[in-house]
């Protein structure tokens, strides 16, 4: 598994788990999205790939050179089978990120997304990631709040 996909996997671990519980119980794993940004995405996985193709291209490398490889991997480990998306920018993004969070559970029948930023590269990581689902007791779901989580 490359960085970027640690990092996310982790994540997800820990704002998921709670004392041998899942934040997803009880749901319809059809019905959980995941909705993660980055902003290197697989840079440092592409660099040693394209190395790679010097003499014998890795297959074990190739895998990991599209940066939503990191969703397949969460997705695999928890069963969810929602939709999916992966987004690309400089930096964390709120409105964007709820952009595509709001429509997910508003108008395609999702009801809860695993969402946040994810960037790893140079041994270096910036994780925040948050759940949101169709009824919650947290933080009001708005672009700003989204931003807050992802700045902090």
């Amino acid at each position: 598994m490359d960085l970027l996909c640690k990092w996310a996997w982790l994540g997800a671990e820990s704002l998921l788990s709670k004392e041998g519980r899942y934040a997803y119980d009880g749901m319809d794993k059809q019905k959980v999205a995941v909705v993660l940004m980055t902003g290197n995405g697989c840079m440092d996985i592409d660099k040693k790939y394209q190395q790679s193709v010097q003499s014998i291209p890795s297959p074990a490398l190739f895998v990991y050179t599209l940066s939503n490889i990191m969703l397949g991997e969460i997705c695999i480990r928890h069963g969810f089978k929602g939709e999916q998306a992966c987004l690309v920018s400089p930096e964390p993004d709120g409105d964007e990120l709820y952009f595509w969070v709001k429509d997910l559970l508003e108008n395609r029948g999702m009801e809860a997304c695993l969402c946040g930023w994810v960037d790893a590269a140079n041994y270096q990581h910036d994780v925040s990631m948050f759940w949101v689902t169709r009824t919650g007791n947290g933080l009001t779901f708005s672009p700003a709040a989204m931003q807050q989580i992802m700045n902090s």
